[in-house]
């Protein structure tokens, strides 16, 4: 009996060990658009947690100790970058997080504007599909860095991930470029659609600069509602993760009427229209083209 006492043993101990490697990588991401590109390309290799829930706001986030606590779990963390998470270098040291985080914004080809006399680096760089594809390859890269075993996975999950993204540009291009140049102006809450309008070719005008943090003094309120009413704008919007009271003071003044909402730094609840970065852009693809439009 002993011979087989001996292949239970290794038995058992082989199952042990196959439980131990079965255990997923603990991911942790700023927010909620992140959090749901590493979740497509790591599957059930990955656990991922998004410190910002869904309609939150990354610009004036205050952490909690349940995120240090998520952070001194993780193998691996994930960033958008271009100091859109000011407030996370203080947390990860408070955690004991060790290694620097993942930023998936680098490769981007940045855009900048001047906020007081300094030039600000325009950090909402996942509105532009293209980007989010970039973002998508450095997750891949940073996964397989951190789990050799599942690299192929990583490289198909992207891959066909990726496939989608490239669609989703596609889409945006053929749905704005069907509307007429002088008719893709739209008024939104904050400077946040800058890369999806250099990308598909769209005019956002804005009360705030590129954080939902600033404010607009009423000489810049007076300057935009002028040019609102020059360029006619007929279409304004409010954001997810924003307060709209500013911008719809301005759309009364201007006459502009209300094109509904945008997913913009956060995605919806999971019952919402925007509960995944594809969703979320389609969403707002559609909502905007709808208001250029006219409808």
């Amino acid at each position: 009996m002993k011979p087989l006492t001996l292949l239970a043993a290794v038995f058992v101990l082989s199952s042990i060990a196959g439980l131990a490697q079965a255990k997923p990588i603990e991911a942790v991401a700023s927010f909620t658009v992140i959090a749901d590109m590493v979740h497509n390309v790591g599957g059930d290799h990955v656990h991922v947690t998004s410190l910002i829930g869904p309609n939150g706001d990354p610009h004036a986030y205050e952490p909690t100790p349940n995120d240090a606590q998520a952070l001194k779990r993780a193998d691996i963390v994930f960033v958008s970058g271009l100091q859109l998470e000011g407030w996370l270098d203080r947390l990860i040291k408070a955690s004991g997080y060790k290694g620097p985080p993942v930023v998936l914004s680098n490769g981007i080809k940045t855009r900048s504007m001047e906020e007081d006399g300094q030039q600000i680096t325009d950090p909402h760089a996942w509105n532009s599909a293209a980007n989010g594809v970039i973002y998508v390859r450095n997750i891949i890269s940073a996964l397989q860095k951190a789990d050799p075993e599942n690299t192929r996975d990583y490289q198909a999950r992207g891959e066909n991930y990726i496939k989608d993204l490239e669609q989703a540009d596609a889409y945006a291009r053929t749905q704005v470029h069907a509307i007429a140049n002088d008719k893709r102006k739209v008024l939104t809450s904050h400077d946040a659609f800058g890369y999806f309008g250099d990308a598909y070719g769209v005019t956002f005008l804005s009360p705030l600069g590129f954080s939902t943090e600033t404010e607009a003094s009423a000489a810049d309120v007076a300057k935009l509602i002028r040019q609102i009413k020059k360029e006619h704008v007929s279409t304004y919007f409010f954001e997810n993760a924003s307060d709209p009271r500013l911008v719809k003071q301005i759309a009364d003044a201007s006459g502009a009427q209300p094109g509904g909402e945008l997913y913009v730094e956060a995605l919806s609840p999971a019952d919402g229209p925007a509960a995944t970065y594809v969703q979320m852009f389609h969403y707002n693809v559609d909502k905007l083209t709808a208001a250029m439009k006219g409808n």
